[in-house]
């Protein structure tokens, strides 16, 4: 029986999409920024992966442009006020808001934030 084992995400410039990921929390070696594939193993075993567009187009070159973000990331924050700090954090350090920190009608304080790819990340609490 297959087993769900990793998330694969395109990226463009890995150096700049990793320094993203790491000021998110994760446990990346710097050394990894100069890789075409890089992966790291999360909490629970499941793996997140990071693939160069060049490494990929050299063994599958794209059909056509992909529209809209490709893939859909959330990290969990202790509360509210953590999600807010984080996103105060991360915009300072220059990258994009999708959404501002809200509350959501779900009972979740919620934020959306763009990688260096475009695609968005949810801080939740």
């Amino acid at each position: 029986m297959a087993t769900f084992d990793l998330i694969g995400i395109l990226v463009e410039d890995m150096a700049a999409s990793l320094a993203f990921y790491r000021k998110l929390g994760l446990d990346i070696p710097a050394e990894a920024d100069s890789e075409q594939h890089v992966e790291v193993e999360l909490r629970g075993g499941m793996r997140l992966a990071w693939d160069d567009a060049a490494m990929i187009a050299s063994y599958d070159p794209p059909k056509e442009e992909a529209r809209g973000h490709k893939i859909g990331l959330a990290f969990k924050c202790e509360d509210a006020a953590e999600v807010d700090s984080l996103y105060v954090d991360m915009m300072a350090a220059g990258y994009q808001s999708h959404k501002p920190p809200w509350d959501a009608f779900w009972g979740q304080r919620y934020a959306v934030i763009c990688d260096p790819d475009g695609n968005h990340i949810d801080l939740f609490a």
